[in-house]
């Protein structure tokens, strides 16, 4: 990851201003710069990935114009030689070198085409403008706020801007922003035509895409990993990366120290691809330890994200501690697509479709979120296939009457896909999913329910609502987190839309805790 950070405005010292950039120094460990430019303030720390050399440092300039962005541009290299061919020339193997170019040949229409996560900030020195963009997705995080001066300031992190601007808003994704309003340039949860195509056509087509989404997140100048917690979607993404790779991956798995559900498939998925496989064990005491740590990189107070978390975050820490891995890919954002156990209850094929368009809109504020922040908290770079764009789009658009559950297995469509062609253990690829907050081990959350217990009282979350008027706390554990939140980010807790929960409209669904365990259908998830 890398960490950005603009002001338009001159009313604060370039010292100011650094100190405020520094607060996410770990985004950017490699270099860390601040500019003074025509219309303020722009900072940038650098954690090199493609380019390595001081060249590729950030912010760019040409032209009088600026550009600075924390993103992966994928294909630059095509782009960046038709730019050669059209008279540009580049300093830098870093593929946000193009970006200044592309604005110069297409404007704000670049976003439309960019294959791309990212947020960026750029200048047009020809027109005197400036504009901020993130991806479709929100894969890349982008904050926004108001100084108290009056002028506008963009971060990577919300904790870039606490105490300086008024109210912290995330930035929208699949928006850019221009002259003081935001335009949306895509939205792949929108659907204009489904697809009706056989089940055999449509479960080659995720097979092909997933394939090719993962082939172009392998492309890295900096040591690549995988995270893997011997789940479908973690697996699926090491099984294609190390058949394209074609030698032996390094992947990482955690679990805790006394029921670890998944570190056992994890070392199964491991040895049947012939990966050099590390495992990180966790206690108790490393739960809560880390717990406050967390909250303040996570900036949320939501239950799910949070338990979560902190088995990502300790595995992230320790590839970090003891490794030189720099990129990490993760299996995100397959839930939100293909389905979670809650929306086995889903009433129709519409309301199915409907959860997954909410999802996938708000999923910067929730899991996305928490891969960018476990991982750029300690210096790593994030990589997620199933937010490829075309992937996103493409099973967005599946009949949504195929995607529901209707064959006596979760993710049946992604799991068909792969059936048959060696990818996986067959045990893998069929087996019920447990969530990653339980998988790492039923006791991680008990230890954390227990640990709110003697935190909280009764009669503080009866009162709660007087307190927090938003997103009210509904358990100790959830007021617990909100404390802690508040803690770190006072008065902002509408920067997310509300708890993760399941759709308390459904019949199966009316439940106060988040994770799968409470569902009528966990059946043998998690064994």
């Amino acid at each position: 990851m890398c960490g950005i950070l603009g002001y338009l405005g001159k009313d604060i010292s370039k010292e100011t201003f650094a100190g405020y950039l520094a607060r996410t120094a770990t985004r950017g460990p490699d270099d860390s710069r601040v500019e003074e430019t025509p219309f303020g303030l722009l900072g940038f720390n650098r954690l090199a990935i493609m380019g390595l050399t001081d060249d590729g440092m950030q912010p760019f300039t040409r032209e009088g114009s600026w550009a600075a962005c924390n993103g992966e541009l994928y294909g630059f290299r095509t782009v960046k030689k038709e730019l050669e061919e059209q008279g540009y020339t580049f300093r830098s193997g870093s593929d946000c070198e193009i970006l200044l170019p592309l604005y110069r040949e297409y404007g704000v229409e670049m976003f439309r085409h960019l294959d791309a996560e990212f947020a960026c900030l750029l200048y047009d020195a020809a027109t005197g403008k400036v504009i901020a963009a993130r991806d479709p997705i929100g894969i890349r995080p982008l904050f926004y706020g108001c100084s108290e001066s009056g002028h506008m300031a963009f971060a990577s992190e919300a904790k870039n801007l606490v105490g300086w601007v008024k109210k912290i808003f995330p930035f929208p994704p699949g928006h850019y922003w221009m002259d003081g309003q935001f335009v949306r340039y895509a939205a792949p949860w929108e659907v204009e035509h489904y697809t009706y195509d056989d089940l055999d056509t449509v479960t080659a087509n995720i097979r092909e895409k997933l394939v090719a989404a993962v082939e172009k997140r392998l492309d890295a100048d900096a040591p690549l990993g995988f995270l893997l917690s011997g789940g479908l979607d973690s697996s699926l993404v090491c099984a294609i990366a190390a058949r394209k790779l074609k030698k032996p991956i390094r992947t990482f798995a955690i679990g805790m120290d006394t029921d670890p559900i998944d570190l056992k498939y994890a070392r199964e998925v491991a040895d049947y691809l012939g990966a050099d496989h590390t495992e990180i064990i966790m206690t108790r005491q490393d739960v809560l330890d880390a717990l406050p740590t967390v909250v303040a990189a996570l900036g949320t107070y939501d239950i799910t994200t949070i338990r979560a978390s902190i088995g990502m975050y300790l595995v992230c820490r320790a590839i970090r501690q003891k490794t030189d891995i720099k990129v990490l890919l993760t299996g995100e954002i397959s839930d939100e697509l293909f389905g979670y156990k809650y929306t086995d209850f889903a009433p129709s094929a519409a309301a199915f479709q409907a959860e997954a368009q909410k999802r996938i809109r708000e999923i910067h504020c929730y899991d996305v979120l928490r891969a960018d922040r476990c991982l750029a908290d300690n210096s790593l770079e994030a990589r997620v296939p199933f937010g490829d764009l075309d992937f996103v789009r493409y099973v967005m658009s599946i009949d949504p009457a195929k995607k529901r559950n209707v064959y006596g297995k979760g993710k049946y469509l992604l799991r068909k896909a792969f059936a048959g062609g060696g990818w996986l253990p067959e045990d893998i690829l069929w087996r019920e999913k447990a969530a990653f907050s339980d998988a790492v081990g039923h006791s991680m959350v008990d230890h954390l329910k227990d640990y709110a217990e003697h935190c909280c009282t009764a009669e503080e979350v009866e009162r709660a609502g007087e307190r927090y008027s938003f997103a009210t706390p509904f358990t100790k554990e959830s007021l617990l987190y909100r404390a802690l939140f508040e803690r770190y980010y006072p008065g902002q807790a509408e920067m997310v839309p509300g708890f993760w929960m399941p759709n308390k409209a459904w019949e199966g669904c009316d439940v106060d805790d988040p994770s799968a365990r409470v569902l009528s259908n966990y059946g043998e998830s998690g064994v």
